[in-house]
């Protein structure tokens, strides 16, 4: 998710008082867009307390990584495939993290995208080649100590949790939302492009999103060309599902994990029950 000027502002205000929660504060920014407007990312660095790290995904970091880096601060990059790999080394990363098309939200579509599960140990193979220093965290399906232990086990540092996290207390989606999320199955995802098109989203075209394949997401899926070519009644109608919190119009932005998610607990608890079982599991 990028984060605009106002996102950024309202996080550092609300940690203000604590200047050690400051040093603690990251942002995360999707690249193509600011090959448009980079404002967002130049006011993040010239906050007076320093980013504990920045992360780009969706694009090539090379042109935005040396302004990050050369501040000393640890840059992360998200990729998709093995050609984005060296790419985002030779930027300066400090950690990789290898997205699989089971991922929420944006990563590469269905005929691009690789497996979390395969994805991950080429990915630990070729650091451990070329920039062992890089450190690798696995996302995409990882939603409880399982998957971390298995992340682990096939040579990652640790993973990056998005569905999971967003289905907690502290999160800003709305608690509807997460309810339906906390229901559905890893079945009930879909990675298409019909909520970018509802949503009045230009993407590029190898970028994808997984959602709940909801009632709206079901029409649509098959005619998407139709969808494309006059969209503003169903555009008009996705609206109104957003201003009603009717999710059977409205988008649920999860991945396939969303199948093991039992409850809308705190952030800390969910940490907490994946570390200790990760723990448990690799001890085992």
């Amino acid at each position: 998710m990028a984060a605009t000027q106002t996102e950024y502002s309202i996080a550092g205000q609300a940690r203000s008082t604590d200047a050690a929660a400051a040093t603690r504060l990251g942002c995360g920014f999707i690249t193509f867009k600011m090959e448009q407007d980079r404002s967002a990312l130049d006011y993040a660095l010239d906050r007076p307390v320093k980013p504990a790290a920045l992360m780009l995904s969706f694009g090539d970091p090379t042109p935005f990584a040396r302004d990050i880096v050369d501040r000393g601060i640890p840059l992360i990059c998200q990729i998709q495939s093995m050609a984005q790999l060296p790419q985002a080394v030779d930027a300066g990363a400090s950690v990789i993290v290898a997205q699989g098309v089971e991922a929420g939200g944006h990563g590469y579509s269905a005929y691009e995208g690789r497996s979390t599960f395969t994805f991950v140990p080429e990915i630990a193979d070729w650091l451990t080649s070329h920039a062992p220093e890089v450190m690798l965290l696995a996302a995409g399906g990882v939603a409880d100590g399982r998957g971390l232990a298995a992340a682990m086990m096939l040579g990652a540092d640790g993973a990056l949790l998005g569905s999971r996290l967003w289905a907690t207390r502290e999160s800003q989606a709305s608690g509807m939302a997460i309810e339906q999320a906390v229901k559905a199955s890893g079945d009930d995802t879909a990675r298409s492009l019909v909520f970018d098109v509802l949503r009045e989203k230009q993407w590029p075209g190898e970028y994808h999103a997984r959602t709940l394949r909801n009632a709206i997401h079901r029409k649509w899926e098959d005619r998407l060309e139709d969808l494309r070519a006059a969209p503003e009644a169903a555009i008009a109608d996705y609206k109104a599902g957003v201003a009603e919190e009717d999710y059977t119009r409205a988008h649920v932005t999860v991945g396939e994990g969303t199948g093991l998610i039992k409850a809308n607990a705190s952030a800390q608890d969910v940490i907490e029950t994946i570390t200790q079982q990760a723990r448990r599991l690799l001890r085992s």
